[in-house]
């Protein structure tokens, strides 16, 4: 399977994203690729620890910070941090991935590249996907979505 094949199947399977590092202010990047996912149907939750409510849903201060209920539905995580600062947000997708099974895929954005983060995910079982756009591959892939 090539990559594409592999984000699209991704894209069509999985619908609930915690989108980690996600902004309330409009414009910026987190923002726009979390109100477009939620405008096609997809379920976000917030991650961010400096706000409260973005998109009109609550906001969390981290993965583990999620109620439970809802951990166990998390399919991707999302995200819109600097590489650097993504080896911990693995860790906790991985402790979720022991916990519960999911969530089963880890998407760092665009120029967001860790390739120790991606190997800890790859090794824990979870999809990894890496300087990428989530809205970007959604649009060119699943546009009857």
């Amino acid at each position: 399977m090539n990559i594409e094949e592999e984000i699209r199947e991704i894209l069509d399977k999985y619908r609930v994203v915690a989108v980690v590092g996600l902004s309330d202010t409009l414009g910026r990047p987190s923002h726009r690729v979390a109100a477009y996912l939620k405008k096609h149907g997809y379920q976000i939750i917030p991650v961010n620890p400096f706000v409260e409510k973005v998109l009109g849903e609550k906001c969390y201060k981290s993965l583990l910070d999620i109620p439970v209920d809802i951990q166990k539905t998390i399919d991707i995580v999302d995200v819109f941090r600097k590489s650097e600062d993504v080896p911990p947000i693995v860790a906790q997708a991985i402790e979720l991935r022991v916990k519960f099974g999911r969530p089963c895929v880890v998407w760092m954005q665009k120029g967001i590249i860790n390739l120790d983060a991606a190997k800890m995910a790859q090794q824990s079982g979870l999809r990894m996907i890496m300087d990428r756009c989530i809205m970007e591959d959604h649009l060119q892939l699943c546009r009857s979505s």
